[in-house]
């Protein structure tokens, strides 16, 4: 692993693509490399070789260097894939451990420590990101040869990218060093600073992102492994649903749908069996080979949730899947009597397919987050029936799921479904832990959850070792830890 202090990353000097191939159809995965990220080996992100990344180990010099570069962007960006659904997905209310790994035993039973390795691989994917694109910044308009359009795309990925990984590190971990340049003397020794001052450079970002964006690719495949502005306008929907704006989240929310660049499938079971389907906005994406293949791994979904089953859907979840009004959203687990033993109550978290599957892919945006997304918007504002309501929007997914229509008349029943709809349409996608959070249920529902919840788990940890090799955080790990 390479290094640079503060910034954990995995990063190829010169990133290759390469072409997927899976039940005999080549897909163009243009993010995927040869060099593995930090989802890919455990012994990688616990034991990297103290070694700095010098910002003269990037080759960004000519025009020919600003496709290899930018796909290490994208590479150090998909290192968040996993952690993502790690971190919003299993550390609320939605699994039990099964397994023997302590990073999953210290997540399910709510006994999270500094040392987490779940923690440090989200941490350093983040920073892994931000580093490449203050370093496209800096450096991509002094590249002669670069056309203008391709100046301006990249420069937009860029920024939207740490724009995201900006949102994803404050809402993770509270106040986070802001990391704004590539000099590797100025990052040794950066302090936090406050969530409100990241969030503004988030909101920056992405604004300044938006109109640079392709509005889509040609290429059904790389449309949705590549940021394009549907993806923008999703991100800017979060956050400002997160920011309790719901006019803004709704104007957002409407933009994508009204687009109809993409359309829900007719059926859900597209959402699980089925990659690049015609819902993604923006997903990570794998190829079917032993070096990438995400269920070879500590930290693979496949292999956590299927293959050693680390994690098991908590017996409350299951419950909660097996109502009525999930519909065929309950599709997103299975049971299988055999393994039902012991504390194993047989059931599996199936999202995400095993080796030879193809449904290896990390979901980040999709169009049903939207429609909830403005749901709540609308219910916030008072807005419940009519076609401009909440309930439309609702009974949409109901729709697609073939689940009885939703029938609510007042704000806090609507705000209760759209809750639920949330769990039923959007669970092990990395919502739940944030959407706790951000409606202020998190005491109640986590206390009721596990005798083990303590206020302090509404943010991970900073990593220890972090802590360690960062002067400026000495003193500053979060409350209770």
């Amino acid at each position: 692993m390479i290094r640079n202090p503060t910034i954990q990353s995995h990063l190829p000097k010169k990133p290759h693509v390469f072409f997927g191939q899976r039940k005999n159809t080549f897909r163009f995965l243009g993010i995927l490399l040869a060099f593995l990220v930090s989802v890919s080996s455990c012994r990688e992100i616990l034991e990297p070789p103290p070694i700095d990344l010098l910002v003269d180990e990037f080759v960004l010099n000519e025009a020919s260097d600003v496709d290899a570069v930018r796909l290490g962007l994208y590479n150090a960006y998909r290192g968040m894939g996993a952690f993502l659904v790690v971190a919003g997905d299993f550390t609320p209310d939605f699994v039990q451990f099964n397994g023997t790994f302590t990073v999953y035993n210290e997540l399910a039973n709510k006994q999270i420590t500094a040392t987490n390795a779940a923690a440090q691989g989200l941490w350093g994917a983040i920073y892994s990101t931000i580093y490449i694109a203050n370093f496209i910044e800096e450096r991509i308009n002094e590249v002669p040869g670069v056309t203008e359009a391709t100046r301006t795309r990249v420069l937009a990925e860029a920024r939207f990218l740490r724009g995201f990984a900006n949102f994803i590190g404050v809402y993770t971990f509270g106040d986070i060093p802001q990391v704004t340049t590539s000099d590797v003397t100025t990052n040794r020794t950066i302090p936090k600073t406050s969530r409100i001052e990241i969030l503004a450079s988030v909101l920056e970002d992405l604004t300044a992102a938006l109109p640079d964006l392709p509005a889509n690719n040609s290429n059904r495949i790389t449309a949705k492994s590549f940021v394009t502005q549907n993806a923008a306008r999703t991100a800017l929907a979060r956050y400002y649903l997160y920011q309790q704006s719901w006019a803004e989240a709704e104007q957002f929310a409407t933009a994508v749908i009204a687009s109809q660049i993409q359309t829900l499938p007719a059926a859900y079971s597209d959402v699980i069996f089925a990659e690049f389907d015609d819902e993604t906005i923006l997903e990570v994406a794998y190829a079917n080979n032993s070096s990438d293949d995400p269920g070879t791994s500590t930290f693979g979904l496949n292999n956590v949730l299927r293959g050693r089953r680390e994690v098991i859907p908590a017996n409350t979840y299951v419950l909660t899947m097996l109502e009525t009004n999930a519909g065929e959203r309950r599709q997103t687990i299975a049971f299988n009597a055999q393994q039902q033993r012991g504390n194993d109550n047989g059931w599996s978290v199936v999202k995400y397919g095993s080796p030879d599957e193809a449904n290896n892919n990390i979901t980040i945006f999709r169009l049903a987050e939207l429609y909830l997304i403005r749901a709540e918007a609308r219910a916030r504002q008072g807005r419940i029936g009519g076609s401009n309501g909440a309930l439309a929007d609702v009974n949409v997914l109901r729709t697609r799921a073939k689940a009885p229509a939703a029938n609510f008349t007042t704000q806090d029943i609507a705000l209760q479904v759209i809750e639920r709809e949330r769990i039923y349409e959007l669970s092990f996608e990395g919502h739940r832990w944030y959407d706790l959070k951000r409606t202020g249920r998190i005491q109640n529902v986590m206390s009721a959850f596990s005798s083990n919840w303590d206020p302090k788990f509404e943010l991970w940890p900073i990593p220890q070792s972090e802590i360690q090799r960062n002067p400026a955080l000495s003193g500053q790990q979060n409350p209770g830890y």
